[in-house]
């Protein structure tokens, strides 16, 4: 089978090859074709299958390309459109490429298969103690499938339901009354975009950082949707958050499973949903550890102290 592409300029097709053509060398390997430019139109042979997955990765490619940037797509960042292609599992990127080519490192073997997991999974569940990056490498994920053109919005949520308080205790409007949970999605979007970008995003609705509640009843569409803190939730709200996903989405639940903040009779929806979850092919359950702590040295150390405490009692 031969498909052809009209690439839009010269640059574009720049951009996509890459310096050397190494982009092309590995885009024939990794999706298994054979790839030749002449002008602006690219032409692609190869096996049935293998030629139109080609293409509709060359495509997304091509859709995110800024021809005015003059330093093109990042490995990393070829990597992430050939790990939606279907690649082999050792080409996965265990890092995260954000807006500007910083860039976010797995510090342990348990966050780069965590950042693998949410490469190649539509559904992944991480649960450790604080300090590992559950939260921060989800949110980075999300920044990066945004740029990369994978998704349209992200939406970030949390159960308001924090060491005791309810909302209906706390002073102001409904605005005042769930900012405080959800401060730590937008300290960790500040560290990602610039305050210019995370305006526009939230005040377009590109992001939208919300409580729980507020799910109930949508349908996400070409989202990456994060669920934080799903410790606190009930096994009702899980499947309501779950539920939500909508074509083309991508979802990451974050939690704790030592600090449940729930009533005593109340069922954990984290704990529920692995024992209802466990071995449905596109979900993937990553347990990070004291180990995969990377705050302050001393967060191991308490986090270890606890533990032995649970384990002699």
């Amino acid at each position: 089978m031969k498909a052809t592409i009209d690439l839009p300029d010269t640059a574009t097709a720049h951009i996509l090859l890459g310096p050397n053509d190494m982009h092309q060398r590995m885009l024939r390997e990794r999706l298994g074709v054979k790839i030749t430019l002449r002008g602006h139109q690219l032409t692609v042979e190869g096996d049935n299958e293998k030629v139109k997955n080609a293409i509709t990765t060359i495509e997304q490619m091509v859709e995110v390309i800024d021809p005015a940037d003059a330093q093109g797509f990042h490995i990393d960042e070829l990597q992430w459109f050939l790990a939606g292609a279907g690649e082999s599992p050792d080409g996965v990127p265990t890092a995260i490429v954000l807006p500007g080519s910083k860039k976010i490192e797995a510090k342990s073997d348990g966050q780069a298969r965590y950042i693998e997991a949410m490469h190649r999974k539509d559904v992944v569940f991480s649960i450790g103690p604080a300090g590992t990056g559950k939260t921060y490498l989800a949110v980075g994920c999300a920044v990066e499938a945004l740029k990369l053109g994978r998704v349209r919005r992200i939406v970030l949520a949390r159960p308001a339901v924090e060491a005791g308080e309810r909302l209906g205790f706390l002073p102001g409007d409904m605005r005042d009354k769930v900012n405080p949970y959800l401060r730590p999605l937008y300290d960790s979007l500040g560290d990602m975009l610039t305050r210019a970008q995370l305006r526009q995003y939230l005040e377009t609705g590109v992001i939208e950082v919300a409580p729980l509640a507020f799910m109930r009843g949508r349908t996400l569409n070409r989202a990456f949707v994060i669920l934080d803190e799903a410790q606190n939730t009930t096994p009702g709200q899980m499947k309501m958050f779950l539920t939500r996903l909508g074509e083309h989405s991508h979802a990451v639940v974050t939690g704790d499973d030592t600090q449940i903040d729930l009533e005593e009779s109340e069922q954990s929806g984290l704990i529920h949903a692995q024992a209802v979850l466990k071995g449905i092919e596109g979900i993937a359950f990553v347990h990070l550890s004291r180990h995969d702590v990377v705050r302050h040295r001393l967060v191991r150390e308490i986090i270890k102290a606890y533990e032995n405490i649970r384990g002699g009692a």
